[in-house]
């Protein structure tokens, strides 16, 4: 069986599976045979509306909801050369706010990134980004899903990424292109 991302049909999980509460972040786990509803599958992670809350699930547990999601191979981690900016704000451009169908660079959540060299010799992205909220419970989990991604750079041997809140975001800090996506223009 595979779950259709179009549209908002009921999804019954096909197993026990762990899911974040947004935006508190709370750990759940959601009972095999519990409908649900996926109202956003982007950058391999999947918001459902379950039981009157959104729950985000990780790629990994697409399984339950009947979506098979190709694994990459693990690639060896060398810094055979430089890092490509361009490449990173690619792959920042995958990383999505779980309830927001704009990625997290078009909504000005990124206010820095900066490639460096490591002592071992590697190649460390730092990235300084923010949340459209303080108080908001998915940014431990942002902040992985941000680390995780830019690690597959090529010649990415390290990544390390620092919440801010200094300045705090707004709306005037999304791109043109957020706007229009979100009606907002």
């Amino acid at each position: 069986m595979t779950a259709s991302l179009n549209t908002r049909e009921p999804v019954v999980l096909e197993r026990d599976t762990d899911a974040v509460l947004i935006p508190a972040g709370t750990p759940v786990r959601i009972p095999a045979g519990t409908e649900v509803v996926i109202t956003q599958a982007l950058g391999g992670t999947f918001t459902v509306f379950v039981n009157g809350n959104l729950a985000r699930i990780e790629a990994k547990d697409a399984d339950a909801l009947g979506i098979e999601v190709a694994q990459q191979a693990a690639q060896p981690k060398t810094a055979d050369g430089p890092v490509s900016p361009d490449e990173v704000w690619a792959q920042l451009k995958t990383c999505y706010d779980p309830e927001i169908p704009v990625d997290i660079v078009e909504l000005g959540l990124i206010y820095d990134m900066a490639v460096e060299p490591t002592d071992e010799g590697g190649n460390r992205v730092k990235v300084t980004m923010t949340l459209t909220a303080p108080g908001c419970g998915m940014g431990e989990y942002l902040k992985a899903d941000v680390e995780q991604k830019v690690r597959a750079v090529r010649n990415v041997t390290d990544a390390e990424v620092e919440l801010t809140f200094d300045p705090p975001w707004d709306r005037d800090r999304m791109s043109d292109a957020a706007k229009l996506a979100l009606g907002m223009y």
